[in-house]
C-alpha cells in the first residue's frame, strides 16, 4: 500500500505527519522523501548506513559536423530544449525532458544519447523503517525524474509512505502517482483553506482516495471544518495547537514517542486508512 502525504501549500506540517505517521507503523515501513528540492524528513529521523548513488538523466548530444539542418527534432521538441538557428542546431539541457524523440527521429545520425546529473539518491535506516530520499542538483529545474527514481527504489514493499513536495504542480503529481490514499495537511487558515481547495481539485481529478489531517487545528477558526463538511471529505486527525507540541517540532522529537495521546492517534490514523483502502478495493 502506498500512501502519499501532501499539502496545497509548504508549512502545513505535511513532514511532521508523514514521519510520525511511519514511526506509528514501524517494522516493514518504507518513508520516501519526494521533496527533493528541500529534502527534511532526515532532521526527525536520521539515516544510518547511508548510500548515495548520483542520478542521471538522457539528454541528447549534437554532433554538428553530421548534422544535415533538416529540422526535424526541433519540430518534435514541444519544450524547445533543441532549436535550429541559422542552420546550426542548439541545445538547451534544462529544458530537456528527456524523452528521446530527437535521437529517434534524427535521419542523419547526428543526435545521440548523452546524460547530465540530476542529483542523488539516499538510502538509509532509521531502526526498522527504510529510509529513501533525493536531492535535486543545485541550479536543476527537472524534479520530476528525481522523483521517479526514488519511488522506483521502493517498488515490491509492503507499505510506502510518500512525503510530497508541497503545492499541486508537476512535482506533487509525480510524487501521487500511483498511490492508494492522499493524505492532504492543512491548516485552519485563510492560506491554508485555499491551498486546500487547489490540492483537493488536483486529487480529484487523479481520482485517488484522500482524507484531511488539520494541524494546529485550534489556532484559527472553522472554515476548514465547514469546508469538508460541504464537500464530503473526511477529516481523519487534528493535530492540537500547543506549546508543548510546537516545543517537540522545533527539536526535531517525534510526537509518537513524546506523547502517548499522539501515539496513540497516529495510529488510529494508519487504520483509518488501511479501511478507506479496503472499501476501495471491494
Amino acid at each position: 500500500m502506498i500512501i502519499t502525504v501532501a499539502s496545497g501549500k509548504g508549512g502545513t506540517g505535511k513532514t511532521t505527519v508523514a514521519t510520525n505517521l511511519a514511526v506509528a507503523v514501524g517494522k516493514g515501513t518504507t518513508l520516501l522523501d519526494c521533496d527533493v528540492e528541500e529534502p527534511n524528513v532526515h532532521l526527525f529521523l536520521e539515516p544510518k548506513n547511508l548510500r548515495k548513488t548520483p542520478i542521471t538523466t538522457m539528454i541528447p548530444v549534437v554532433d554538428q559536423d553530421a548534422c544535415i539542418q533538416c529540422g526535424a527534432c526541433s519540430e518534435l521538441c514541444h519544450f524547445s530544449a533543441i532549436t535550429l538557428v541559422a542552420d546550426e542546431l542548439y541545445l538547451f539541457p534544462n529544458m530537456c525532458h528527456s524523452c528521446g524523440g530527437c535521437v529517434m527521429v534524427c535521419p542523419a545520425g547526428a543526435l545521440t544519447e548523452g546524460s547530465r546529473e540530476l542529483g542523488e539518491l539516499e538510502i538509509g535506516q532509521w531502526n526498522d523503517i527504510e529510509l529513501i530520499s533525493g536531492r535535486l542538483r543545485v541550479g536543476e529545474a527537472m524534479s520530476p525524474p528525481l522523483i521517479e527514481r526514488v519511488k522506483e527504489a521502493a517498488e515490491g514493499r509492503e507499505l510506502v509512505i510518500v512525503d510530497a513536495p508541497p503545492g499541486t504542480s508537476c512535482p506533487v503529481i509525480a510524487a501521487m502517482n500511483g498511490t492508494h490514499y492522499v493524505l492532504l495537511v492543512t491548516e485552519p487558515t485563510p492560506f491554508g483553506l485555499n491551498d486546500l481547495k487547489l490540492a483537493v481539485e488536483a486529487v480529484r481529478v487523479l481520482g485517488m482516495p484522500f482524507g484531511i489531517v488539520i494541524n494546529r487545528a485550534d489556532a484559527g477558526d472553522d472554515r476548514v471544518v465547514r469546508y469538508a463538511e460541504e464537500e464530503g471529505i473526511e477529516i481523519l486527525m487534528s493535530i492540537p495547537y500547543s506549546r508543548k507540541v510546537a516545543e517537540y517540532y522545533a527539536r526535531g522529537r517525534l510526537l509518537v514517542e513524546a506523547m502517548p495521546e499522539m501515539a496513540e492517534a497516529f495510529g488510529g490514523l494508519v487504520e483509518k486508512i488501511r479501511a478507506a483502502v479496503e472499501r476501495g478495493t471491494r
